[in-house]
């Protein structure tokens, strides 16, 4: 193994990775037997498959991360960036650690947790929350919290710390609780508060981005939020709700149902705490999951018939969801002849989702309709019968020209739901390829780099698909990447390869350039005049030649 030079620089590192990529390029029998070593892809390969291998320069960072003993290139550039840190100052260590443990909701940046990260930093440097009883809360530090009462009693119900949150917030947020080390003793620190009298309804203001530490929001916050909705604990939750914690804040059930626990346990302790189902769009959420077992349970605790169920059902077909969800809603009292208002009908939106089942159950119900040609053709596009696609628009050469802003958002709602063979069919038929629609209003191209689909990206881009295509965030398809490859919303995607296929086809090469946050993660590059963030790999292909 390597060993990392006392001051490592990224930059170095990052041209050690572009150097090894020009040797494999060159096909040098040393970069063959380096990444035979190293990167898992290539071990036991023969120097032939190993050189016809399709690697790129983020399996070369792999690969020099691990000839230095790092499981991937991010934990290298975390650990160099770290030490980095390091050399500011303890307070500045702290306060980048706390933006890991907790995210933008409390540190006031537009980050998310980073608790793998907290986690490792904090059993590295254990001192980093020694001094401060509220550094103490994120770790579960049961003994310093127990000082802190007893030097002051008060404090416990009061806000300090770097951040400025009170106690109960601290512990409740902390997402160092999905780890056995700090699970526990967060768990026994939150009821050592709650003994102590801190508020189980505790709020304070959101801090994401316009709003700051030192400038809250207006919107609410509260602890239930953070143990249900935030760390997903089942027993601090419990602990919040026992104490007299409000789950009906609209947020907790909602945020509930990211938890990776696919069994939904804090859902349920929502639920049979009273939270209501009503006004807090979890129904829809859990559609966007696909989760079943989650809508059925969601829909236990709706009464029957509820006003909102017809939206729900609306939202059901627009996630592509199955003739099973359907009928679950169907059953639940929702109205199978309505979302007139949006355009067309739910049977007419099932069929240009290309869902036959779905729209069969909605005939059985009596909600059948006759189509009209474009429907017709939109249909036939959705289910991938070109058969049928071609034989009606040789029927009516004018059909595409002749759709209306409805039917062209077909596009790129099926884009959005993955449906990427109607996608190809309805281009190569000449459907108009920037048509806008979905959650983001976006293009089919925006939507294919949302889900990190470079091959789908560069069939829209072959076919006239442009990246300045804007979307409702005040941004385009290069503004699409940056987000996405950063939150990755759609689980793990290819947006290496889509930031290759766009300078592919003419995205001009980024250049680096100083960011407005020093502490930012991500690489700050100028894409097409514009400053944006980037993870590491991703940027390397917007910089590279």
């Amino acid at each position: 193994m390597t060993t990392l030079p006392d001051r490592p620089d990224l930059e170095h590192l990052r041209k050690q990775a572009k150097q090894l990529l020009r040797s494999w390029r060159d096909r040098e029998p040393s970069a063959f037997q380096r990444l035979r070593t190293s990167l898992p892809i290539a071990h036991d390969k023969s120097d032939g498959a190993i050189a016809s291998a399709n690697l790129r320069l983020h399996d070369m960072q792999s690969c020099i991360a691990r000839e230095y003993g790092f499981a991937s290139w991010s934990d290298l550039k975390t650990h160099v960036e770290w030490l980095q840190t390091q050399a500011c100052g303890l307070e500045s260590m702290r306060l980048q650690w706390l933006r890991f443990v907790y995210g933008g909701d409390i540190a006031g940046d537009g980050l998310l947790p980073r608790p793998d990260l907290a986690a490792r930093l904090i059993a590295a440097h254990p001192d980093l929350a020694q001094g401060d009883p509220l550094l103490a809360c994120a770790v579960g530090d049961e003994a310093a919290i127990r000082d802190a009462i007893a030097r002051d009693s008060s404090w416990a119900t009061r806000s300090s710390g770097p951040l400025n949150i009170p106690p109960i917030i601290a512990v409740s947020h902390s997402t160092l609780a999905r780890f056995d080390l700090h699970r526990e003793p967060l768990r026994r620190s939150l009821r050592l508060l709650l003994d102590t009298g801190a508020d189980p309804k505790t709020t304070f203001g959101n801090r994401f981005p316009p709003a700051s530490v030192e400038q809250p929001g207006d919107e609410p916050l509260t602890a239930i939020y953070g143990a249900a909705g935030k760390v997903h604990d089942p027993v601090m939750t419990q602990l919040l709700l026992e104490a007299g914690a409000d789950p009906n804040d609209n947020e907790s059930l909602y945020h509930s149902l990211d938890d990776p626990d696919r069994t939904l346990p804090c859902t349920k302790l929502l639920l049979q705490a009273g939270t209501r189902v009503p006004g807090t769009n979890a129904l829809a959420k859990i559609l966007d999951f696909d989760h079943y077992d989650g809508l059925a349970l969601l829909l236990e605790h709706t009464p029957h018939g509820e006003e909102d169920l017809d939206r729900i059902l609306g939202w059901a077909i627009y996630r592509k969801r199955s003739a099973r969800h359907v009928r679950a809603l169907l059953d639940a009292g929702a109205n199978p002849h309505g979302g007139k208002s949006a355009g067309h009908s739910f049977y007419k939106a099932a069929l240009a989702q290309g869902l036959v089942d779905v729209a069969k159950l909605l005939a059985d119900a009596g909600a059948g309709e006759e189509l009209s040609l474009a429907e017709q053709f939109a249909a036939a596009c959705a289910r991938v019968d070109e058969k049928q696609a071609r034989a009606l628009l040789a029927a009516d050469p004018d059909l595409i020209a002749s759709m209306s802003e409805l039917h062209q958002k077909q596009l790129p709602i099926l884009a959005m739901n993955g449906a990427d063979d109607a996608v190809r069919l309805m281009v190569s038929l000449g459907w108009p390829i920037a048509a806008r629609g979905g959650d983001i209003d976006g293009s089919a191209l925006n939507w294919a780099v949302f889900r990190g689909n470079a091959p789908l990206a560069n069939f829209l881009l072959d076919h006239g698909a442009d990246w300045h295509e804007p979307h409702a965030y005040n941004s385009d398809v290069i503004g699409t990447l940056g987000w996405a490859s950063v939150n990755e919303p759609s689980g793990p995607g290819d947006w290496v390869g889509c930031a290759e296929v766009l300078r592919a086809h003419g995205l001009p090469r980024a250049t680096r350039f100083s960011g407005p946050n020093a502490n930012h993660p991500y690489v700050s590059l100028l894409v097409d005049g514009r400053g944006m963030y980037f993870p590491d790999d991703v940027a390397d292909a917007l910089l590279e030649e």
